[in-house]
């Protein structure tokens, strides 16, 4: 049954800007750090070369575009919900609430590693262009694309959990508003702080830290939030 039900998620994202959103996230990414490097580049290719620099100066950029574009997926995805009063209607079909919950949150993911994808493409294309060292690291590239997305999988479980409980969302927009702003300085965060986790800050210096706990806390908030979505009366 969760096929059916993922045919009918993708279908109601069909003409919403679900994936024009996905696509802009890495875009807009790779566009700041463009900027970044026309504005002062023969000052960032003097104190700090190499592919390495090059790829640490877009993790804050990532982290914050991650957390910003979770606040406004998970809300958009419930606002279809909704907005056409059909919570009812979907839960009505021989569907379990857990499989309902399992399928929006595997939509959710399976966006945010399309827009990852994206990322280390953007990334790897416009490093070609400025070239800032003659190896490229690959193993890198890839990993600091990726492993901000699993650090914030704690936040998109959260945001899903407040977005599709919540009657109307203003409540899931201000947490993202808020989960933005902490993530803006994160290096002044204690490591607890989930916000912090996609920026790959922590005192030990050790990205991998963030990475663990994402995907350990991230699990955990999803089986809790779809256990409260199961037991609840959603109208």
């Amino acid at each position: 049954m969760m096929l059916p039900l993922m045919r009918s998620e993708l279908l109601k994202i069909k003409r919403k800007a679900f994936w024009f959103l996905a696509f802009l996230g890495p875009f807009g990414v790779v566009a700041l750090q463009v900027v970044n490097y026309e504005l002062r580049k023969d000052y960032l290719m003097k104190h700090y070369p190499g592919w390495d620099n090059y790829l640490d100066g877009m993790t804050m950029f990532t982290a914050l575009a991650l957390v910003l574009g979770i606040a406004v997926l998970t809300s958009f995805t419930a606002s279809i919900e909704n907005e056409t009063n059909a919570w009812k209607q979907l839960l009505a079909l021989p569907v379990s609430k857990w499989q309902v919950y399992l399928t929006k949150f595997t939509l959710l993911a399976g966006l945010f590693v399309f827009s990852t994808v994206l990322l280390v493409l953007f990334a790897w294309v416009y490093g070609i262009i400025l070239d800032p060292g003659p190896v490229i690291p690959y193993g890198k590239l890839i990993s600091q694309s990726f492993y901000p997305l699993i650090g914030a999988l704690p936040v998109l479980a959260l945001q899903l959990w407040i977005a599709t409980v919540s009657k109307n969302q203003t409540i899931p927009i201000m947490t993202g508003v808020f989960g933005v702003i902490l993530t803006f300085v994160a290096p002044l965060l204690p490591d607890w702080v989930i916000w912090k986790w996609p920026s790959l800050y922590n005192n030990w210096d050790q990205p991998l830290v963030n990475v663990l706990l994402g995907a350990g806390l991230g699990l955990l908030l999803y089986l809790v939030g779809m256990i409260d979505f199961s037991r609840r009366d959603v109208k």
